[in-house]
C-alpha cells in the first residue's frame, strides 16, 4: 500500500510538472522535493511513470522547468555526497535522483539546442558555495560528476564504512583517501572488502547514471567531425581526484567476477546475482573511459565555435579546454608488473570461456553475456599497454575460442599482436588445451590453431567477412618467419586458400582480391627462406599442388579468358562460390550467422549497425626486420619496391574505386557486414591490369624449390618404390635447400597502426553494444540515436 502511494505522489508531481504554463522557481523546494524525497520507487517504476512524451513535451513547451529540475536533482546529488549520506532518507533521495536523471539525460542529448545545457555555468551548490572566490560558478556536468565520484566512496553507502571514519559520527567525505576503499582486491590493492549485495546495487546505479552522461557520443553522426566527449574528459582528469581509485575498483571487479561460485547447478536462478550486474556496468564504464583521442584538438576548437546560442558558447568553451591526458589510459598503459598482467588476462580468459563451459545439466551454470565488452578491454589493454611476450599465447588460445562468436574483434588483437616478433616465436608454443570448437582435429602448436581457426572462418563463414581476408592473412604472414613446424592440417589449409583465392573467376571478379593470393605467396616464402628445416610438411604439400604455382605462372590475360573466367562467378549469386565449401556442412549454415550478431537472432530483437572496417592499408605501417631483430618503418617509397609488398601495383586501381567504395561501405551491419565490398559494378578486368600484377607475383623461390625437389622426389618414389608418404616426409625433413635458393628477401611486418577508423569503429560497436544491453528499462530505446541505426529483426 505505501508503495502505491509513492507512485501515486510520484505520478502526480510528474503531471504537475508538465501541466505547468509558468516556470517553477528553483526556491520552491516544496514542490521539487516532490520528485526525491519520501520517494521509494524503483528504477523500472521511474521509468514507467516518466513517459518519454512528456519529457520531450515538457522540453519543448516548459524548457525553464526541466532545466531546474535537472539543476535541483544535481543539487540533491551534491548536497547528499557532501554530507555523507548519513541517514536512510538522504540514501534513497540520492537513489531517486539517480534514476530520475538517467532517465531524463538522453531526451535532452537528443535535442542539439539542448546538449550544451548541462556545460553551462551555474552557481555551486554544497560546501563549496561558501569559498567566496571565482570559483563559485562551474559547469553542472562537473558538478554531477564531482558528486557521482564521491558517492561511489561514500562510507554505508557504497563502500565499508571503516571504523575510524565513524567513530565520532558522520565522517567528512572530502577527507576520505578512497584509495583506502578500493571495491575489490587486485592490481594496486590486496584488500578484499566483504561483499554487500547493498552497496553493489548503489553502486550499480550510479555508474548507470555515468554511462548515460557519457552516452551524449550516441547523439552525434559518425560523419560529423569527433568531438572529444566532454564527461568522460572530465572524469578522467586529474580533476577527478577519485581517478586512481575508480579506474582500479572497476577493473577489479571484472576480473574478480565469478559467474559460476561454488558451482551449486541453477543457484543464478535462485538468487540474485548483484554482482554480477555491478561487473557488467563497471566493464562498460572501463572501456568508455578508456577512449583515446587522435583528433586534431585545434581543429576541433574551430569547429565548436560554429554554434552562436549561449548553452552552445559555455559547452564549446568547456569541451575545447584541454584537461590534460586521460588519466585511465595512463593508468593502463603503466600497468608493468608480471603477476598484474598474469591476473587481467587469466581472469579475463577465465570470463572468456564461461560461455563455451559444458555442463552435464542443461543451462545450469551461469554464462555472462558481456564477453563482447571484454575484447573490447582486452584491445584497449593490448593496444594502450605492451603485454609481456610470456602471456600473448594464452591471450591468443582464448582469442581463437571467442573468434567464432566476435570474429572482428579477435582479429584486430591479433593484428596488434602479430606485429611483435615475440608473439611469433611464442605460437610454437605446442596446444593442448581443447575448447569446443567446430574446427578440424589436429596436434600441433598455436600457430596451427591460428590458422586452422582463420581457415574455418574464411571457408564457412559468411560472405559478409570478406573484408576481413586480408587482415586475417596479413597476421599470418606476420608471424610466418617465425613458424617452426606447421602440422600436415595447417599446411593443407593454407595451400586450399590458395586454390580458392588463385581460382580465375575470383582473381578476376574484383580489383583488389589479387592480393590475398601475394599475401599467401609471403607466407610460403618466409617459410621456405626462414624456417625451411622444420616445415616438411609444408614443403610436401607445395610439391604436390605444383599445378597451383604453375596454373598462377601461366595464368591466361587475353580477354577471351578473362570472360571465360567470369562466367563461373555469375553462375553463382555472389563472390563467396561453393567452391569455398570444404564439405556440405548442416552446421554452417547456422555458423555463418550467428557470430556476428550482439543479441541472439529471434523475431523482435534489435540489431545496431556498423560504421565500415578500414582497409588494411589503412590499419597497418609496414617494417623491416633487421638482422638484429630491431625493426625499421619504411617509407613508401621504399616499401613499394620490395618484393613482398604489393600494395603499389593497386594503388591507381584503389583510388579509381575509392569514391565508390566509400559510399557502399558507408554503412556496416552490426555483423560487420559490406555491401558490394568485393565487386564493382562499373569496374571490369583488363589485359592491362592483369598483367600489372601477375608480373609481381612471388613465384621465384618456390618455382626454384620445385625445380630442386620435384625431380628428388619423383627418383626416389621410382627407385625404391614408395607409396606411404611417410618415407617422402622423412626425406625432406632431412633434405636442404642451403646455396640452392634466392638470396633472402628482408622480412616485412605489417603492425597495426592507430588511426581514426578503427577508433571510429570500435566507437560504434561499444556504443551500440551498451544500447542493446539497456532495453528493460529502456534507457536509450526509442531516442534519436545517431551514431548507429537500430533495425528490428
Amino acid at each position: 500500500m505505501g508503495n502505491s502511494d509513492s507512485k501515486l505522489h510520484f505520478r502526480k508531481a510528474v503531471i504537475q510538472l508538465t501541466t505547468k504554463t509558468q516556470p517553477v522557481e528553483a526556491s520552491e523546494d516544496v514542490f521539487w522535493d516532490q520528485f526525491w524525497t519520501d520517494v521509494n520507487l524503483t528504477a523500472q517504476d521511474i521509468f514507467t511513470l516518466v513517459p518519454a512524451a512528456e519529457i520531450r513535451a515538457v522540453r519543448e513547451e516548459s524548457p525553464s522547468n526541466l532545466a531546474t529540475l535537472c539543476y535541483k536533482a544535481v543539487e540533491r546529488l551534491v548536497l547528499n555526497a557532501d554530507s555523507g549520506c548519513v541517514c536512510e532518507r538522504d540514501r534513497q533521495a540520492v537513489l531517486s535522483c539517480t534514476r530520475l536523471l538517467t532517465r531524463i539525460l538522453p531526451y535532452i542529448f537528443e535535442d542539439p539546442d539542448w546538449r550544451g545545457f548541462f556545460w553551462s555555468t551555474v552557481p555551486k551548490v554544497g560546501k563549496s558555495l561558501d569559498e567566496g572566490d571565482d570559483g563559485s560558478m562551474r559547469p553542472l556536468a562537473e558538478s554531477l560528476l564531482t558528486a557521482i565520484s564521491d558517492l561511489l566512496f561514500c562510507p554505508d553507502f557504497t563502500v565499508e564504512s571503516h571504523s575510524r571514519t565513524s567513530a565520532d559520527g558522520p565522517c567528512d567525505i572530502q577527507s576520505i583517501d578512497s584509495c583506502e576503499f578500493i571495491w575489490e582486491a587486485g592490481v594496486g590493492f590486496a584488500h578484499t572488502p566483504p561483499l554487500n549485495h547493498t552497496h553493489d546495487s548503489n553502486r550499480a546505479e550510479l555508474l548507470k547514471l555515468l554511462l548515460t552522461c557519457f552516452s551524449e557520443e550516441m547523439y552525434q553522426s559518425p560523419s560529423d567531425t569527433h568531438i572529444p566527449n566532454p564527461w568522460v574528459s572530465f572524469f578522467s582528469s586529474g580533476e577527478n581526484r577519485h581517478a586512481l581509485p575508480l579506474f582500479t575498483s572497476l577493473l577489479n571487479v571484472v576480473c574478480a567476477y565469478d559467474p559460476v561460485g561454488y558451482g551449486i547447478p541453477y543457484n543464478h536462478l535462485m538468487f540474485s546475482d548483484q554482482r554480477g550486474v555491478l561487473a557488467e556496468l563497471a566493464l562498460q564504464t572501463l572501456i568508455v573511459s578508456l577512449e583515446q583521442e587522435l583528433v586534431d584538438h585545434s581543429k576541433t576548437s574551430t569547429n565548436l565555435s560554429t554554434n552562436t546560442d549561449t548553452c552552445s558558447a559555455d559547452y564549446n568553451k568547456n569541451t575545447a579546454a584541454t584537461r590534460g591526458e586521460n588519466l585511465f589510459v595512463n593508468y593502463l598503459s603503466r600497468i608493468h608488473r608480471e603477476e598484474d598482467f598474469h591476473f587481467i588476462l587469466r581472469e579475463i580468459g577465465r570470463l572468456l570461456n564461461n560461455p563455451l563451459l559444458q555442463t552435464y545439466l542443461p543451462h545450469s551454470c551461469k554464462k555472462i553475456t558481456f564477453h563482447q565488452e571484454l575484447l573490447v578491454l582486452l584491445w584497449k589493454l593490448c593496444d594502450l599497454n605492451k603485454v609481456p611476450p610470456s602471456i600473448c599465447v594464452s591471450v591468443h588460445m582464448h582469442l581463437c575460442a571467442a573468434c567464432v562468436g566476435l570474429v572482428h574483434i579477435g582479429v584486430f588483437i591479433l593484428l596488434l599482436l602479430s606485429g611483435e616478433r615475440n608473439f611469433g616465436v611464442r605460437l610454437n608454443k605446442p596446444y593442448s588445451v581443447r575448447v569446443p570448437m567446430d574446427i578440424s582435429v589436429f596436434a600441433g602448436t598455436h600457430a596451427d590453431l591460428l590458422i586452422v581457426v582463420f581457415h574455418k572462418i574464411i571457408t564457412s563463414g559468411h560472405q559478409r567477412l570478406q573484408p576481413l581476408y586480408d587482415c586475417m592473412l596479413t597476421i599470418i604472414v606476420n608471424v610466418s618467419p617465425y613458424l617452426k613446424s606447421l602440422s600436415m592440417v595447417a599446411a593443407n589449409k593454407l595451400l586450399h586458400l590458395l586454390e580458392v583465392f588463385s581460382s580465375p573467376w575470383f582473381l578476376f571478379c574484383s580489383p583488389v582480391n589479387h592480393h590475398l593470393v601475394f599475401f599467401l605467396l609471403e607466407v610460403f616464402n618466409n617459410i621456405i627462406q626462414y624456417q625451411f628445416d622444420g616445415n616438411f610438411n609444408l614443403v610436401y604439400g607445395i610439391i604436390r599442388k605444383r599445378n597451383l604455382f604453375h596454373q598462377l605462372a601461366n595464368l591466361p590475360t587475353d580477354v577471351n579468358s578473362i570472360q571465360k573466367a567470369l562466367q563461373k562467378k555469375r553462375s553463382s549469386n555472389s563472390t563467396h562460390n561453393a567452391v569455398f565449401m570444404e564439405t556440405n556442412n548442416p552446421y554452417t549454415t547456422a555458423c555463418s550467422e550467428g557470430p556476428y550478431k550482439t543479441t541472439p537472432v529471434q523475431t523482435g530483437t534489435l540489431n545496431a549497425s556498423l560504421k565500415a572496417m578500414p582497409r588494411i592499408d589503412k590499419l597497418t605501417e609496414t617494417s623491416q626486420v633487421s638482422e638484429d631483430g630491431a625493426t625499421l618503418l619504411l617509407q613508401q617509397s621504399d616499401s613499394t619496391h620490395s618484393q613482398s609488398d604489393h600494395s603499389s601495383e593497386t594503388q591507381d586501381t584503389r583510388e579509381s574505386s575509392s569514391g565508390e567504395d566509400d559510399q557502399t561501405s558507408e554503412k556496416e551491419d552490426c555483423d560487420g557486414s559490406l555491401k558490394n565490398v568485393s565487386s564493382s559494378s562499373d569496374w571490369a578486368p583488363t589485359p592491362d591490369w592483369v598483367l600489372s600484377w601477375k608480373s609481381k607475383l612471388p613465384l621465384q623461390t618456390i618455382m626454384r624449390l620445385l625445380q630442386v625437389l620435384v625431380p628428388q622426389v619423383e627418383k626416389i618414389c621410382i627407385d625404391k618404390g614408395l607409396t606411404d608418404e611417410s618415407e617422402i616426409l622423412k626425406f625432406l625433413q632431412h633434405g636442404t635447400l642451403v646455396g640452392l635458393l634466392p638470396v633472402p628477401h628482408p622480412i616485412l611486418i605489417r603492425k597495426y597502426q592507430a588511426n581514426e577508423g578503427t577508433a571510429l569503429w570500435f566507437r560504434t560497436y561499444m556504443w551500440g553494444i551498451i544500447y542493446l544491453r539497456y532495453v528493460d528499462p529502456p534507457v536509450w530505446y526509442d531516442t534519436d540515436v545517431k551514431l548507429f541505426e537500430i533495425q528490428r529483426i
